[in-house]
């Protein structure tokens, strides 16, 4: 079969059962997809199911029992959880050591030049959930015009500010700011605008989010397949998780809605390469939030959304689904967790009933399309043995 175009989905926080390392990082018995299943009583995704879905884990309301279908999961190699670290290694490149963390709070040293440099102060500077300081603070930044600074468990500098007060572009250039001074050992995975609108007590985040990440340190799949012609779309925040690198187009959707319909749109395109594309909600929506009702209603709606545009695969066309992270929301903690990924591969012309087992690293997928469109072995990962 010759590869011509590769959708390539991610589920932001989708997990599927603890790594083997996961005690080092508080996650044993984390199991995203396992535990909101078993929490509601069940789960209905007809259409993942008849890719395989059911035969990864036992998952409540997904049988095992349906023919057909490619299926795995996959291990993270690299050290971490996070969305940066998930990402790179899908695109090929495994971390040696992990993003810098903060949860005792930044440095004096690098607020005082983050004030310096911006010219306003700093209120927060802890470890704290989003939606809850802009609560707690939100009022006093209100007044003051001091920046809510805060991170999480992940390696992120984050920077919420009211859109009245600091208007979008402005709080662009302080996440620019930030992320020249967080360089050497403290260069954190991603610098975050999150603004927000409201008044007190009914504060609200806003769709200008935006991602200011670390530059890849090695070329990724996207580089490779870039210079060597192909189309390479980025769909939601991948052109921030790569800084803006391998890729020929990009579109920046906000939620797992608007980055599916564009995505059904560039079905109905003629091209040869890959969309990379990133469904947000599950973890900045629900995972987070520990909403189990609203994350499985995600998992549902994008079976369902699969259900209408897999007609619409071409032969030559391969679709693969996975996940960067786990976000378990059944657990205590409101963090990513650490979690071996789905893998589905679909697509007309494939052979049935396979089984990719447990991948050692999420860098198959860059091996597996680096041997599909012709680009050699890449120096990481196994490439699936499907065609």
């Amino acid at each position: 079969m010759d590869v011509k175009r590769v959708f390539l989905i991610v589920l932001d926080g989708v997990g599927v059962g603890e790594l083997p390392d996961a005690a080092k990082y508080g996650d044993v018995g984390s199991n995203t997809v396992g535990n909101i299943a078993e929490a509601l009583g069940g789960l209905s995704m007809p259409n993942m199911e008849k890719a395989g879905l059911g035969k990864i884990i036992p998952i409540k309301g997904v049988s095992a029992e349906v023919p057909g279908g490619i299926w795995g999961k996959m291990g993270e190699k690299s050290p971490g959880k996070d969305t940066t670290t998930g990402h790179w290694e899908i695109a090929g490149l495994i971390l040696d050591h992990p993003f810098p963390t903060f949860p005792q709070g930044f440095p004096e040293r690098i607020i005082r030049e983050f004030c310096q440099q911006t010219g306003r102060g700093v209120i927060g500077n802890k470890v704290a959930s989003g939606t809850v300081i802009i609560d707690e603070l939100g009022e006093e930044h209100l007044k003051t015009g001091d920046l809510i600074v805060y991170t999480s468990a992940d390696s992120v500098f984050q920077i919420a500010a009211h859109e009245e007060v600091v208007p979008l572009s402005e709080l662009y250039r302080y996440c620019e700011i930030a992320r020249n001074i967080l360089t050497g050992p403290d260069a954190v995975g991603r610098v975050i605008a999150r603004p927000f609108l409201g008044e007190p007590g009914s504060f609200y985040r806003t769709p200008g989010r935006k991602d200011f990440s670390v530059e890849p340190f090695g070329p990724t799949i996207l580089d490779r397949m870039k210079e060597a012609g192909y189309t390479v779309y980025g769909v939601g925040k991948i052109e921030d998780i790569f800084n803006n690198r391998g890729l020929t187009d990009s579109n920046h959707t906000h939620n797992n809605q608007e980055t599916l319909a564009f995505v059904s749109e560039l079905l109905d395109q003629d091209f040869r390469g890959l969309v990379f594309a990133n469904c947000i909600d599950f973890d900045m929506i629900y995972g987070h939030r520990n909403d189990v009702k609203g994350f499985a209603k995600a998992l549902e709606d994008v079976d369902s959304w699969l259900g209408e545009n897999v007609g619409k695969l071409r032969e030559g066309d391969v679709m693969i689904f996975t996940g960067d992270h786990g976000g378990d929301p059944t657990t205590v903690s409101t963090d990513h967790s650490r979690e071996y990924t789905p893998l589905l591969v679909i697509g007309p012309g494939l052979p049935e009933n396979i089984n990719l087992g447990t991948r050692e690293t999420f860098a198959d997928v860059a091996a597996t399309l680096s041997q599909w469109f012709g680009l050699g072995k890449w120096p990481v990962g196994k490439a699936f043995e499907i065609l």
